[in-house]
C-alpha cells in the first residue's frame, strides 16, 4: 500500500498533463501512487496518459466513457479507486510544489487531524511571478478543533491544497457533487462541518498556474466568469453550502459562510465588471440578488467600503452606479464622480445611505498632493500623429485650490492644459497631444499657493478600440480601464534594441572594474577634485554634506562632485553630478584626490595612489556592525576579504563619540586616523536650525503634534516592509486628532503606506534630510536604529516599539547594549501600550530624566555644533597649498 494517492483530473488537457504527474512523481515522498483520473478526453490525453503508466508503475489511468461536464465525477472515481491512506486532489493544468505531499503527511501524523490544509501560490504564466493566496489565513501553523473555532477559514474552500485521510472521507461518506460546477465549495464545506480536528500549514503546497485571458487552450473552469451560466454555478453552490451547514446542526455559522461568498466569489465577477456590457450587468445583478438578500445586513457590514457600496447598489438594481463603482475596487481605484459628506461621514455619491458609506476611506481627509480626482475620457481620436482627446475632470471632494494650474504628463514630458467648468460639474478640456513613448498619461493639478500637486490617471471607456500611432498604441488597460501608451515592439526598433543590448554588456560591473583599474595606473588624481557620495547616491545629505558646506563656506579651493542615484535631487548649488555607477563616475572615482561618505564607495575599487578618504559614518548605536553583523560574521571568508580592503581605505573616521570609537573601530578592524570632534550632520541639530519647511513640504495640519517614526530593518527581512511593525491604523483610530505620524523608514525598506492612512501618516522614506524631520518633531518613535543617538541632542521624548527584542538580539542583527536597561524612554511591546504613553507623554518623559541624561553623556557628549568645522580643519586644512596629508588621530 503506498503512503498517498494523488488524483491528478484532467480532460482535453494533454499537453499539460505530463507536467502535472511529472510534479507528483518528483515528489521527495516517494511511495506514493498517481491516479490520471480522465473525463472522456477528445484529444490525445489517453495516448499521453499511457505513455505516463509505461514509464512509472506508481501511475495509473482511469478514463470515463461519457464526459460528465464538470470536475466532481472524476474526483470521486479518484477517490473511489484510491489504495492508500490518504488522498490529495490536483488539477492537470497545475502543479505540487516537491515536498508537498511529504511535508503534509508528516502534519496529518503528528497532529492526527482529519485533514491538512496548506498555503496555495498563484503561479503567473505570463511573468513568472508567484503570489501567496489568502496569506494571512496561513499566516501560522496550528490545529483548529472544529470550524467554529475559526470561521474565517471558510474563505479557503478549496480542495488541491489539503491532504485528507481516505478513511475520514469514507466515514462521513464525503463525496464531490456531480451536477455542478465549483463542487469544491459544497465538499469543503461539508468537510469543515464533520471534522473533529483539522491542521494548517503556512508553506506553500499547491502551484495553482494563471494563464492570461484570450490565451492558447480551452479556459479552466474558474476563468470562464464571463458565461452567466458560470455564475449560475457557483450560485447554487452557494446555496447548497449553507443548506449543509444547516443539516449538521450549524446554522449559525451560515453568516460567515455567506461573507465567504461576498468576500471572494462576488469579487471574482465585481473586478472586471467594468469591462462587460450593460446588458450583462443587469443580468449578474439579477441573478445574486435574490441570494443577496438573503445575507444579513451585520454581514455586509463586515466589508471593505466599494464592496460594500458594490453589495448596496446590486440591491437596489442601480446599474449605472454599480458599473463606475466596481471600477474602484482594483487597479488605481479611482474616486467617485460624487460624494456627499455630512455629519463627519463621506458618501459614496449623491445620496446619504448607510450602505454608502465610505469614510473609513478618509479619501476626504487626504492632503492635496495625495488627494484624489476622476478623469475620465470622453473622446479620444488621432489625426496622423496628433492626438485630440477631451477629458472630463471630477472633484468629488473639493479638494482643488482658489488658484491652479494643470497640466497633462506623458512621462517626463508635460503639455499645458487649461479645465473650464463644465454645467455638470467639475472642468472639461480639450487638448491635442503628441506620444512619442509608452507612458501612462496623467493630469496634474498644482496649487499656486502651495505648490502641491495632485496626479491622477486617466479613464477610458472600456470599449474604446485601441488607436496604433507610428510608436506607440493608445488603448485601456485593465479592470479600471485606465489609458496607457504602450510602445510597438516592431522590427523597425531592432537596431535600437541591439545598441542598447551592446551597451549593457560593455556596462557590466566588471568591465568599469577593469576600465577604473586601468585609469588609476594611467592618469595621476586631481588633489583639488572631490567626490562625494551620502548613503550610496540617495541622497545629498548626512555628514557629506555638512563638511561639503563648510568647504564651500570657507572658499577652500576643491571642485565637489557628488555621486547620486537615478532621479535624486537636492544637490548643493552650484556642485557637478554625476549618476553612481555610470561610466562619469568611474571616471570620477579615478580621478577624484578626495573621497568623502557615509557608507562606501564600491567595496571592489581600490583607491588610487595619493587619493585621501574621508569616512564619516552614518550612525551610532546598539547594533551589531561590521565583522560582528549577519552578514560578516559567518565563516565565509571572501565577504570579509573584500570587507577587510575597503576599510582598509579609510584615511580617517569620524567619530561622534568614544563609545562609537571604542565599539565601532574593533568590530570593523580599523586602526587608522579617528577624528573625535562630533558628527558633523548633527551641527544643525545643536543649532536647531531647519534647512526645509516640514510641516509645508508634508502638509501637516498647525495643530496636530508630529511623532516622527523611525524603524531601523530587519536582516532577515530587508525590503519587505516589515521593519513597521506599529498597527498604524489603530493609532490612526486613537491619535488622529491630535498626532500626525512621519514614516522614516531605513532606505533599504519597502513600505508603501496604505491610502486610507495617508490622512494620518506621512511617508518620509526619500525626505532629503532627516534631520528637520527630527527638529519638527515633538516625540520620536523607534525601535533599534541609530536615530535615537541623534534624536538624543534635541532632549525631545523617545519611546520605542521592541515586540521583537528576543528575537533581534539573538537570532537577527545582535546588539551591543541591553536597550531596555539603558533607553531614554519607555519601551513597549504592544500599539496598545505605545498609545497609553502618547497620551501622558509630558509625565512620561519626565520619569526618564536621568536616563535620558546618562544616555546624552554615552553618545552625544562630543557633539557641540562645530563638528564639520573642526573636520575640516583637521582634514582638509592645507587642500589649497598642496602640502600634506592634513589627517591626524583627534581621540
Amino acid at each position: 500500500m503506498p503512503d498517498c494517492t494523488v488524483v491528478v483530473i484532467t480532460y482535453n488537457d494533454a499537453a499539460r498533463l505530463p507536467r502535472a504527474v511529472r510534479s507528483v512523481l518528483r515528489q521527495t515522498q516517494r511511495d506514493l501512487e498517481v491516479i490520471i483520473a480522465d473525463d472522456a478526453s477528445t484529444d490525445d490525453t489517453a495516448r499521453v496518459a499511457a505513455e505516463l503508466v509505461r514509464a512509472d508503475p506508481r501511475v495509473r489511468h482511469l478514463r470515463r466513457e461519457v464526459n460528465s461536464g464538470g470536475c466532481g465525477a472524476p474526483r470521486n472515481d479518484g477517490l473511489d479507486a484510491a489504495a492508500s491512506p490518504y488522498v490529495m486532489f490536483l488539477d492537470s493544468d497545475d502543479e505540487l510544489p516537491r515536498h508537498a505531499c511529504k511535508s503534509l503527511l508528516a502534519e496529518i501524523r503528528r497532529t492526527g487531524a482529519d485533514f491538512v490544509s496548506g498555503q496555495i501560490s498563484r503561479l503567473y504564466e505570463w511573468t513568472g511571478r508567484t503570489e501567496p493566496y489568502y496569506p494571512e489565513l496561513f499566516a501560522a501553523r496550528r490545529v483548529v478543533e472544529g470550524i467554529r473555532e475559526e470561521p474565517r477559514l471558510f474563505l479557503d474552500s478549496f480542495t488541491t491544497n489539503k491532504l485528507y485521510r481516505v478513511s475520514f472521507l469514507r466515514e462521513h461518506r464525503l463525496r464531490f457533487p456531480e451536477d455542478i460546477h465549483y463542487e469544491d465549495h459544497v465538499f469543503a464545506t461539508e468537510a469543515y462541518a464533520v471534522a473533529r480536528r483539522f491542521a494548517v500549514v503556512p508553506w506553500p503546497v499547491y502551484l495553482w498556474h494563471r494563464v492570461r485571458d484570450g490565451s492558447s487552450g480551452s479556459p479552466s473552469i474558474s476563468l470562464r466568469i464571463r458565461e452567466m451560466e458560470n455564475v449560475r454555478h457557483r450560485l447554487v453552490a452557494a446555496w447548497r453550502s449553507d443548506d449543509v451547514l444547516r443539516a449538521h446542526g450549524l446554522a449559525g455559522l451560515v453568516p460567515d459562510r455567506q461573507e465567504r461568498f461576498l468576500r471572494q466569489d462576488l469579487r471574482v465577477y465585481l473586478n472586471p465588471l467594468p469591462r462587460r456590457e450593460r446588458v450583462w450587468v443587469k443580468e449578474f445583478a439579477a441573478l445574486v440578488r435574490p441570494y443577496m438578500e438573503r445575507i444579513p445586513a451585520e454581514v455586509v457590514d463586515r466589508l471593505d467600503p466599494m464592496t460594500r457600496v458594490c453589495c448596496h447598489l446590486i440591491l437596489e438594481d442601480r446599474i449605472d452606479d454599480l458599473m463606475v463603482a466596481a471600477g474602484s475596487l482594483t487597479g488605481h481605484r479611482p474616486p467617485p464622480r460624487a460624494a456627499v459628506r455630512a455629519d463627519g461621514r463621506t458618501y459614496w455619491g449623491t445620496t446619504v445611505s448607510p450602505g454608502m458609506d465610505i469614510t473609513s476611506l478618509r479619501l476626504a481627509e487626504l492632503p492635496f498632493s495625495a488627494s484624489r480626482l476622476r478623469h475620465e475620457v470622453t473622446e479620444l481620436s488621432a489625426d496622423g500623429e496628433r492626438v485630440r482627446m477631451t477629458v472630463h475632470t471630477y472633484d468629488p471632494f473639493g479638494v482643488l485650490p482658489v488658484e491652479w494650474r494643470a497640466c497633462l504628463r506623458l512621462g517626463r514630458e508635460q503639455v499645458p492644459i487649461r479645465p473650464v467648468p463644465s454645467g455638470e460639474g467639475g472642468y472639461t478640456t480639450e487638448v491635442d497631444f503628441t506620444v512619442r513613448r509608452g507612458c501612462e498619461p496623467r493630469i496634474a493639478f498644482t496649487s499656486l499657493a502651495t505648490g502641491h500637486t495632485t496626479c491622477d490617471r486617466l479613464i477610458v471607456h472600456p470599449g474604446a478600440e485601441p488607436i496604433d500611432l507610428r510608436r506607440v498604441r493608445l488603448e485601456a488597460c485593465g479592470h479600471t480601464a485606465y489609458l496607457r501608451a504602450r510602445e510597438h515592439r516592431s522590427i523597425r526598433s531592432l537596431p535600437r534594441r541591439i545598441a542598447r543590448r551592446l551597451l549593457r554588456i560593455a556596462g557590466r560591473p566588471r568591465h568599469k572594474l577593469l576600465a577604473y583599474r586601468a585609469l588609476t595606473m594611467l592618469l595621476p588624481a586631481r588633489r583639488d577634485l572631490a567626490l562625494f557620495e551620502s548613503d550610496v547616491g540617495k541622497g545629498c545629505t548626512g555628514s557629506p554634506r555638512a563638511v561639503h558646506d563648510e568647504i564651500r563656506r570657507r572658499g577652500l579651493p576643491v571642485e565637489t562632485v557628488w555621486s547620486v542615484a537615478r532621479g535624486r535631487g537636492d544637490v548643493p548649488a552650484g556642485a557637478r553630478t554625476v549618476r553612481r555607477g555610470s561610466w562619469r563616475y568611474v571616471w570620477t572615482l579615478a580621478r577624484a584626490g578626495i573621497w568623502v561618505d557615509s557608507h562606501g564607495f564600491p567595496l571592489d575599487y581600490p583607491k588610487p595612489r595619493r587619493t585621501r578618504y574621508l569616512q564619516t559614518w552614518h550612525g551610532q548605536g546598539i547594533k551589531s556592525i561590521g565583522f560582528d553583523a549577519p552578514d560578516l560574521r559567518s565563516d565565509f571568508d571572501r565577504p570579509r576579504e573584500v570587507w577587510r580592503a575597503a576599510v582598509a581605505r579609510w584615511d580617517a573616521l569620524v567619530s561622534p563619540s568614544e563609545e562609537f570609537s571604542r565599539l565601532f573601530a574593533r568590530a570593523n578592524g580599523y586602526t587608522g586616523p579617528i577624528l573625535r570632534y562630533g558628527t558633523p550632520r548633527c551641527d544643525a541639530l545643536v543649532r536647531g536650525v531647519p534647512r526645509t519647511d516640514v510641516h509645508a513640504r508634508l502638509e501637516i495640519p498647525p495643530d496636530r503634534r508630529i511623532l516622527l517614526y523611525a524603524p531601523t530593518y530587519r536582516d532577515r527581512a530587508m525590503g519587505g516592509g516589515a521593519s513597521v511593525r506599529a498597527d498604524l491604523a489603530l493609532m490612526a483610530e486613537e491619535l488622529a486628532d491630535e498626532w500626525v505620524v512621519i514614516l522614516r523608514t531605513h532606505p533599504v525598506e519597502r513600505y508603501t503606506v496604505p491610502e486610507h492612512l495617508r490622512y494620518f501618516v506621512r511617508p518620509a522614506g526619500t525626505y532629503p534630510e532627516v534631520n528637520d524631520l527630527m527638529l519638527a518633531s515633538d516625540a520620536l518613535l523607534t525601535d533599534y536604529s541609530s536615530v535615537m543617538c541623534d534624536y538624543a541632542i534635541t532632549g525631545k521624548p523617545m519611546l520605542f516599539l521592541i515586540d521583537d527584542w528576543d528575537d533581534y538580539r539573538l537570532r537577527e542583527r545582535g546588539v551591543y547594549h541591553d536597550l531596555p536597561a539603558i533607553a531614554p524612554g519607555p519601551c513597549v511591546t504592544t500599539t496598545g501600550e505605545l498609545i497609553d504613553r502618547l497620551r501622558d507623554l509630558p509625565g512620561v518623559h519626565a520619569s526618564y530624566a536621568s536616563r535620558y541624561a546618562a544616555f546624552r553623556d554615552l553618545w552625544c557628549a562630543d557633539e557641540r555644533g562645530d563638528a564639520a568645522s573642526r573636520v575640516v580643519t583637521a582634514f582638509f586644512g592645507d587642500a589649497g597649498r598642496g602640502g600634506g596629508s592634513g589627517t591626524g588621530r583627534a581621540a
